[in-house]
């Protein structure tokens, strides 16, 4: 490529684990990530030019720093990088690299040249990075060399396009493109767990819709609205498409126990089977596969590898229970990184929880209390009494 390319800025995004597919999937599901792409950018008003020569995708438009904001949280990019695009030769790229260093390189300070190339002729790797590092180092007094523990890093690369240089590496979330494998329905609460869980599952490329079954006097005042709010942040992580939320008032369903006196011990894994079968009916009018919880083995006392038995066989469907190996110190993280956890929980009690529920519960006893219940009945009831809510890009619309 002819060194006097003129020097503009492009954003350049990186995916990992579509590159290792075979050559059909990596093709389908790039082109997957180029539309979440577009979606995003779209949405937030910003017109540019997408590319995607082999292995990596170039965006070029007005606002390169907003636009590496926006597309570092779409699922399928491991990190985004803002460069000055610029011809393929050495003495081009060291020129970039001394003028992003002056501006923003001061000593005393270790730095680092990282250097590839894409086209294999020329300099190699290592000679181009030595011979742009000469030419940082001589033009800033004051710097070391520390190619281990540097303060500053300039990357270099030379690729079909040109040359690029650039010295920040913004984290993406990874995984697969949103809506790549597929539709699940997930039980979202007001709780930590359930938003982690649809954040993995979203971050292994589902498409997820959420289900909140609303308790009303049988749940803490903020329940309702701390689902929502977690509905709404999730939808950060999708930007530019509908997330949906279907709130079910699940208050006949406690009532019902009530009025039946169902064993108090059995309450909490009646509860999570009727959640199990409203999940059920949903999934063929959401066109969803699957079933997506925040469960986690041995947390709390329904989640006990005996009552999760008991709870699964509610339903045909596929249960996913992202979390079911998580610390809950791990989830907690998780939570605090993707936005979701909240300083200030309020009151997200269950006023229908019993003092001591049953860690192991007998399946045939939880049969014949949940024959007395009805269970058809009140799953035609609850899911008469919905409300549909929609979130995208943060906002309830």
């Amino acid at each position: 490529m002819a060194e006097q390319r003129e020097e503009r800025t492009v954003v350049m995004v990186r995916y990992g684990e579509l590159f290792l597919k075979s050559d059909p999937v990596k093709y389908h599901f790039i082109g997957i990530l180029l539309r979440n792409i577009r979606w995003a950018l779209e949405s937030a008003g910003l017109p540019c030019t997408i590319r995607s020569p082999r292995g990596r995708i170039f965006i070029s438009g007005e606002h390169p720093e907003t636009i590496a904001a926006i597309v570092a949280r779409v699922f399928g990019v491991v990190d985004v990088s803002i460069c000055t695009l610029v011809g393929a030769t050495p003495d081009a790229l060291r020129d970039a690299a001394v003028a992003m260093a002056r501006s923003r390189l001061h000593s005393p300070c270790r730095f680092a040249v990282r250097a590839r190339r894409q086209i294999k002729t020329g300099l190699n790797s290592q000679q181009l990075g030595e011979y742009i590092g000469s030419a940082v180092y001589d033009a800033i007094p004051g710097l070391s060399v520390d190619l281990t523990r540097p303060e500053y890093e300039i990357f270099a690369e030379v690729r079909d396009c040109g040359g690029l240089v650039y010295d920040t590496r913004i984290p993406a979330p990874g995984g697969l493109p949103w809506g790549s494998q597929g539709k699940v329905l997930g039980l979202l609460s007001s709780g930590i767990d359930s938003p982690v869980a649809s954040w993995l599952a979203m971050k292994r490329g589902c498409e997820v819709a959420h289900l909140h079954m609303d308790g009303g006097r049988w749940a803490g005042t903020d329940v309702r609205e701390t689902a929502i709010e977690n509905h709404r942040r999730l939808s950060l992580w999708c930007p530019g498409a509908d997330l949906s939320l279907v709130v079910a008032d699940a208050e006949p369903f406690y009532d019902r126990m009530q009025d039946l006196r169902v064993p108090a011990r059995l309450r909490c894994v009646l509860c999570k089977r009727f959640m199990l079968r409203a999940a059920g009916r949903l999934c063929g009018s959401e066109g969803a596969e699957a079933i997506l919880t925040g469960e986690n083995l041995g947390q709390v006392a329904s989640q006990t590898l005996a009552n999760l038995a008991v709870i699964a066989d509610a339903t045909d469907l596929p249960v996913l229970r992202p979390l079911i190996t998580y610390d809950k110190a791990e989830t907690v993280t998780l939570a605090r990184k993707i936005g979701t956890f909240m300083e200030k929980q309020g009151d997200l009690a269950c006023r229908a929880v019993p003092r001591t529920p049953a860690t192991a519960a007998i399946r045939d006893a939880v049969m014949e209390s949940e024959a007395e219940l009805g269970p058809d009945e009140l799953l035609d009831t609850v899911l008469s009494r919905v409300t549909y809510i929609t979130a995208r890009n943060g906002t309830i619309l």
